[in-house]
């Protein structure tokens, strides 16, 4: 039987939520360029104030249940990667993202598409294969930072990129994707997302500083 305070708090209204959105840790009201935090148990991203993303900077931070994104954009103008290797990747659409899982402890492939994020089964072979021809991106951090990929022609461009990013092109792709080939919309959209993104970020590589 429950006590009379646990009956009374069903009866008491919840406290009115504030307009807007707010961190998920701390409930503190959020502008509309924040961090997220990403829950490495159920892989949710969460979003979070600026004290609050701090606290997880390091990793070990919660007993490793929580690490914070980076906001770190890298771009590499001399991507090795074959026509061949593309191919044995089984990416069905001209873009993916790829990202160390560290509770599996391997790299793991998705695209975007209608549905959302899907993911590609990944030859580790030819994965091991890019990943060294293309030293520029070994400090990719698991779990928080991806390594994105686009197609154009024969041209691959290739991001290291904070994980929330790769997310908002698979929902800027699944909110603007019509009929079959999707639509002169959303390939607008995806190329203004990889504009953005190519702006942000410094240039790596043979062709680059570093």
């Amino acid at each position: 039987m429950r006590s009379a305070p646990d009956l009374r708090r069903f009866r008491e209204a919840a406290p009115p939520r504030r307009a807007g959105e707010h961190c998920e840790m701390c409930d503190e009201a959020l502008g509309g360029d924040h961090r997220h935090v990403v829950n490495l148990e159920s892989r949710n991203l969460l979003c979070t104030c600026t004290a609050c993303n701090l606290l997880f900077t390091h990793e070990g931070a919660a007993g490793g249940k929580y690490r914070a994104v980076p906001d770190r954009h890298l771009y590499d103008a001399s991507l090795a990667l074959s026509e061949r290797q593309w191919d044995e990747l089984q990416i069905p659409v001209g873009m993916a993202f790829f990202f160390l899982n560290s509770s599996l402890g391997r790299f793991v492939a998705f695209y975007p598409s209608p549905a959302g994020a899907t993911e590609s089964l990944l030859p580790l072979e030819t994965w091991q294969q890019v990943m060294e021809a293309n030293p520029s991106f070994g400090s990719i951090a698991p779990d928080v930072e991806a390594l994105l990929l686009r197609r154009t022609g024969d041209r691959v461009e290739c991001y290291l990129a904070p994980i929330d990013a790769s997310y908002e092109l698979v929902g800027r792709v699944r909110i603007r994707w019509k009929g079959f080939d999707g639509g002169s919309e959303v390939w607008e959209e995806i190329d203004s997302f990889f504009s953005t993104l190519r702006e942000r970020s410094r240039t790596v590589g043979a062709d680059g500083d570093e």
